[in-house]
């Protein structure tokens, strides 16, 4: 019989890309992998993989009641299904997962997709932040497989836990991008298609700025397309009306990732343009970097330190120090100006995707799989 590894995530699975290549990394490995996640009003049908999923509908949607039920809901079902091997995807998903893996003496993975306890929605709720930070101090330094997005943040939890945590970036795969079928989707064949995707466009993430910066471009030659959802979108969404940019700027709602990758790789021009106004932004090093690298399309994105480094080591386009929308429209016509130049870029993207890819990065997750052994109680 095979191992059984139970993975575990609050998103509804559709759009999340990490926890899909981690559990194809599994299941490639020779584990039966059974892939935890929550069902909204909006969740979309899972399409057909090579390993079993299943999602929780919960009477709470939002906020404390969401993920206290959600954690007692996961608890139980970890308790109650054979599982050889827990990984537990970011901090929302903790305290199951561990409560469950001591208690029937399996290890636990902790995969971190960001600085957790520094996210933009606890920075002004301190009683909210208080209870996440007694939490991830009461558990991470009794963790001994641990890894996440970046250096930075790696580094972050090492000085503050003294626990070692290791680096999986959420790289795409190399050999498995697909073109993708956009049913309906039509774009402008003569123009420049900017690309700003996500699953959380969320306030200071820099569309706003981005959306404006279309009024100051000339429409016959530029043509914005952001794909994805968050909270910001119904405030954009209002924000194209009232400057009459329609014909100018498109939404598309989130979408399967292989569908999203074919959609990217109609575009010309790829942007990420999180401001560091919270330590999570600041280090963040965002998937939607690596899927414009993978689609072969040039990035400029704002300057922070994980991206830029990026940027510059495999040259790949710019960064830019102001959002302000002007020099923002200014930056996008410059980075058309050199056709010899956006060429370089465009070529550059190929190497980096070579290097930059899931099939390398995923064997520090087969190292640690490897390595496992129950635990003694």
């Amino acid at each position: 019989m095979s191992r059984r590894i139970l993975i575990s995530v609050t998103s509804d699975l559709n759009s999340d890309q990490r926890v899909h290549k981690v559990s194809q990394t599994c299941h490639d490995q020779g584990f039966e992998v059974v892939l935890v996640g929550r069902l909204t009003r909006d969740s979309l049908d899972l399409e057909k993989r090579d390993y079993r999923t299943r999602r929780f509908w919960l009477p709470f949607q939002r906020k404390a009641g969401f993920y206290a039920f959600y954690n007692i809901r996961l608890f139980i079902y970890l308790v109650f299904h054979r599982a050889d091997i827990l990984i537990s995807n970011d901090l929302d998903t903790l305290p199951a997962n561990f409560l469950a893996s001591r208690l029937k003496g399996i290890p636990l993975i902790y995969d971190s997709h960001e600085y957790f306890t520094e996210v933009p929605e606890l920075q002004h709720r301190p009683l909210v932040k208080w209870v996440w930070t007694r939490i991830e101090k009461g558990i991470f330094p009794r963790l001994r497989h641990v890894y996440t997005v970046n250096a930075t943040i790696a580094g972050i939890y090492r000085n503050k836990y003294h626990t070692d945590v290791q680096v999986i970036r959420n790289l795409p795969f190399l050999h498995r991008v697909s073109s993708g079928n956009q049913p309906g989707i039509t774009l402008p064949e003569n123009r420049k298609i900017l690309i700003y995707q996500g699953a959380g466009i969320h306030r200071d993430r820099g569309a706003e700025e981005l959306v404006i910066s279309m009024a100051h471009l000339n429409p016959a030659e530029y043509y914005l397309v952001i794909a994805g959802s968050g909270e910001v979108i119904g405030d954009l969404k209002k924000l194209v009306l009232d400057l009459q940019l329609g014909d100018r700027v498109r939404f598309i709602d989130r979408m399967p990732f292989h569908q999203l990758a074919g959609l990217t790789r109609r575009a010309h021009l790829g942007l990420t343009l999180d401001k560091p106004t919270n330590l999570n932004y600041r280090y963040s090093l965002p998937n939607k970097l690596f899927d414009y690298i993978h689609a072969g399309i040039p990035v400029l994105a704002s300057d922070l330190p994980e991206i830029k480094a990026i940027i510059d080591h495999y040259e790949i386009g710019e960064c830019l120090d102001s959002l302000e929308p002007l020099r923002l429209a200014a930056k996008i016509a410059s980075m058309f100006s050199d056709p010899v130049r956006y060429a370089s870029w465009k070529a550059h993207t190929q190497n980096a995707s070579r290097e930059l890819c899931w099939e390398k990065e995923s064997l520090v997750l087969i190292s640690i799989l490897k390595s496992l052994e129950p635990l003694k109680t």
